[in-house]
């Protein structure tokens, strides 16, 4: 490799050449091309404010359905609990009342699990007076 010295050699001149003075006035030639009002800013939060608040709103529904659904289930075992209370605990009401106020709906879904033993049906029918009450419904 070659020592190259900058100094001693001649330099290799580019080839653009500017006219003479052509800075002087540069700045002000600039200055009255540019528009004379200023343009509008517009910032990138108030242009999509709309979509901010649209995923706000998501983020926010998206969060409290489940919260709401639990204490909807919670209050509703809550009640179902205080009605059972209730009757269980006010006398007055017999399992006849209790029959006239269900519809035929209602006392279709009662299951009873209870397996009825034939020694206890057969003393139950014996005791009765009014067999043809049981056997017709």
């Amino acid at each position: 490799m070659n020592n190259f010295k900058l100094d001693t050699n001649p330099k290799i001149e580019s080839g653009f050449k500017i006219p003479d003075s052509y800075f002087d006035g540069f700045s002000e030639k600039v200055m009255q091309q540019l528009p004379k009002e200023e343009p509008k800013v517009v910032s990138f939060y108030s242009r999509n404010i709309r979509w901010i608040y649209s995923a706000a709103a998501v983020i926010v529904l998206s969060l409290s359905i489940p919260i709401v659904n639990q204490f909807q289930n919670n209050s509703d075992e809550a009640m179902n609990t205080e009605i059972e209370n209730y009757l269980s605990y006010h006398s007055t009401l017999s399992d006849d009342d209790l029959v006239e106020l269900m519809d035929n709906e209602d006392i279709s879904k009662i299951n009873i699990d209870a397996p009825i033993e034939d020694k206890a049906l057969e003393e139950t029918l014996s005791n009765t007076t009014n067999i043809e009450e049981y056997i017709t419904n």
